[in-house]
């Protein structure tokens, strides 16, 4: 018999969600438990064998199992990757310290940018010169290749990025110091520009290569430690892993080029919206996933979450764009803000009560948790609001202390501004709901979107409970809250498809192209692909070919669509009509200057997986738990009714107010709200914006 079991982990800051599919048995089985910081792999083990055991399922069973992990972004803002050595072309040994050559925050004179990975000590150049139009102007120097790394490498080096100019027309350089670098130091990690990030842009290739040997030998050891872990399991099925722009990788590519996973958990979670978004046949929706630490918002317009090429990694300020460390990878478009479960509640030096950016994370945790925080947070703000269930938190399995988070709010936030208990509790979830809706605000418009136009699809540990004050808060007159919310991201790594994103650069006005040029190119592109993705039947494969273009002079690019068939002189025009199009649809207008073409973009992509249960779901008890008093924000507190999810029946219409509870998640709506459970459990609920 085949093997049909598919499992989802992914790891975040405060809890690691699982999710076990097996389509044979129309079975979906989620999975909740506190992440391990200092050994992520004990609680991905811990809780794929508990799944295993919970759905007498044998580890010889399990087809694949799909990981997004954190790990790379946290290793970037804990500054502990590897020490670093960067080879550059003689007299740019510079340019990560240079930069743009301008300030994030031109008020604050004491403004620091982000510290590059490699430091001045720690780079060298060498002499050899790769022109912008590919001809080599300069031989490169053997000797001095070997001098310089020697060098790196008693200094205490552990992995190295090498960019050089103009790599991305002519890598032939680059490659040549990879043999010399393998022969000689055979042992080193050797990361080229021109692999990671092959287009135009020193300053973004340079620092992106440099990301990738940052984050390399621990992203392998870890990898190479959870594979021998789920081995020794006896789960000998294929590894894959999540990647920032929402598709999924071999475990030997994500080992090769671990930069992009940078996003590799959030995208999980936009994907998974995605996938419910068409399912329901929501065209425009928002999705907000809240967890224990951050709360993600991201954009899903017909049926795709829209995709960025550029990304900044490790900002000194997180809401400053500009504070950070620019890098040339696909990524899901996403604002993240520093508002979770987690986040810590207290006055300011002026007396204003602040909500996060501070977490406290699974370790100590929420003081309702009683794993030793001390420090009120939202959830315990949640919790002496009725949000959560003490009694019922994770199905039963954490009872949440509500008198330690009482006395811990009161010590902190209450007695410090002058409040009643209650008073403050709602004032930290009205102080962190303002938050998350002015980052949506600020993402929406920055696209040139009304939240009103948009669904809010809401998911994550924490999102489901803030969703009703949220949509209040940015007059959105629809919410969504998918069965299994708080593993929600879980199933977006189960769905998603495997893909790889490759691009070249070849600048050129769009009338002066080398279509031969372009059609090696894309040659090229398309076999790296199919050699990663490997797909069994080509027929299956779906390609989209895309180009950065702007108009002649301007200093920015557009993603542009450009036909697969065709592609030469005589599809010239329907790519200018293209490029006109999305121009206009992106800033209102169109121009009549000359276009240049900057990028050319090949995704390839195989079929995502449709998560399928058995339908009907069967009821064993009663749906109402009874009544408690639950705070909705702009009524207060009110009675509302308790919803047991997983015994509702599917065409049932309810009012608010109304709680819904199950065991990753719960959500609140107020006596404003028509709430309609659908056929797989979701519930739709409609929002009075009078």
């Amino acid at each position: 018999m085949s093997r049909t079991v598919r499992i989802g982990v992914d790891v975040g800051g405060t809890f690691t969600d699982l999710l076990l599919h097996d389509p044979r048995r129309g079975l979906i089985w989620p999975g909740k438990l506190p992440t391990t910081p200092h050994a992520p792999n004990e609680a991905i083990t811990a809780g794929i064998a508990r799944l295993l055991e919970e759905t007498s399922t044998a580890p010889g069973d399990v087809a694949g199992i799909v990981h997004g992990t954190t790990l790379v972004t946290n290793t970037l803002l804990e500054r502990t990757g590897a020490v670093v050595g960067l080879l550059t072309t003689s007299g740019f040994s510079d340019s990560l310290e240079m930069g743009r050559e301008t300030r994030f925050d031109t008020t604050d004179l004491l403004a620091r940018p982000a510290q590059p990975l490699v430091p001045r000590h720690l780079r060298r150049g060498v002499p050899g010169r790769i022109a912008a139009d590919g001809s080599e102007l300069q031989p490169l120097e053997k000797r001095a290749v070997l001098a310089a790394v020697r060098d790196l490498v008693d200094q205490g080096v552990e992995a190295l990025a090498v960019a050089l100019m103009h790599s991305y027309r002519d890598a032939g350089h680059e490659h040549r110091v990879r043999d010399l670098v393998a022969r000689a130091h055979p042992g080193l990690p050797v990361t080229l520009s021109s692999a990671v990030a092959p287009v135009i842009g020193e300053y973004e290739r340079a620092g992106t290569a440099c990301l990738n040997a940052y984050v390399q030998p621990l992203m392998s050891r870890y990898l190479d430690d959870l594979r021998d872990d789920l081995t020794a399991m006896g789960i000998d099925a294929p590894l894959r892993i999540m990647l920032s722009g929402g598709g999924v990788t071999t475990l030997e590519d994500a080992k090769r080029f671990p930069v992009r996973l940078l996003e590799s958990g959030p995208a999980a979670g936009a994907i998974a919206a995605a996938a419910v978004a068409r399912t329901l046949g929501e065209q425009d929706v928002v999705s907000f996933d809240m967890g224990g630490t951050t709360a993600k918002i991201a954009v899903v317009q017909g049926g795709r979450p829209r995709l960025t090429h550029d990304f900044e990694a490790g900002r000194v300020d997180k809401f400053k764009p500009g504070s950070g460390l620019p890098v040339r990878l696909t990524v899901v478009d996403m604002i993240e803000i520093g508002s979770g479960g987690g986040s810590i509640a207290a006055p300011d030096a002026l007396g204003l009560l602040k909500v996060g950016p501070r977490s406290a994370g699974s370790v100590p945790g929420p003081v309702a948790y009683g794993r030793g925080g001390e420090r009120p947070t939202v959830t315990d703000a949640d919790l002496l609001l009725g949000c959560l269930d003490a009694e019922n938190f994770l199905g039963g399995e954490m009872r949440l202390r509500t008198r330690e988070a009482h006395k811990a709010l009161t010590r902190e936030v209450a007695g410090p501004l002058g409040l009643d208990t209650a008073d403050a509790a709602a004032g930290i979830v009205e102080v962190v709901t303002e938050s998350m809706a002015a980052a949506a605000r600020m993402h929406l418009s920055e696209q040139g979107k009304d939240p009103a136009d948009f669904a809010l699809l809401a998911f994550g540990g924490a999102g489901p409970a803030h969703a009703y004050g949220l949509a209040k808060s940015l007059k959105m007159p629809r919410v969504i809250v998918p069965m299994r919310a708080g593993v929600m991201s879980a199933c977006g790594l189960l769905a998603a498809a495997p893909t790889v994103d490759e691009v070249r650069s070849l600048p050129s006005p769009l009338a002066d192209v080398d279509w031969d040029q372009v059609a090696a190119l894309y040659d090229e592109m398309t076999s790296r692909a199919t050699e990663t993705l490997q797909p069994g039947d080509p027929q299956l494969v779906r390609v989209r070919r895309s180009a950065d273009m702007r108009y002649l002079g301007q200093g920015f690019e557009i993603e542009v669509s450009v036909p697969e068939q065709d592609l030469g002189p005589t599809g010239l025009g329907r790519i200018r009509t293209a490029f006109d199009s999305t121009y206009r649809a992106v800033f209102g207008r169109s121009l009549d200057g000359a276009v240049e073409v900057v990028n050319w973009r090949l995704s390839m992509q195989l079929p995502g997986h449709e998560l399928s249960a058995e339908g009907g779901h069967a009821r064993r008890g009663e749906a109402s738990r009874g009544v408690r008093s639950v705070y909705f924000p702009g009524h207060g507190l009110l009675e509302a009714t308790v919803w047991n999810r997983y015994e509702l029946t599917p065409g049932t219409e309810l009012a608010g107010p109304a709680i819904f509870e199950e065991r990753e998640s719960s959500c609140s709506f107020g006596p404003d709200c028509r709430i309609r459970v659908t056929d797989d459990l979701t519930l739709v609920v409609e929002v009075d914006r009078a």
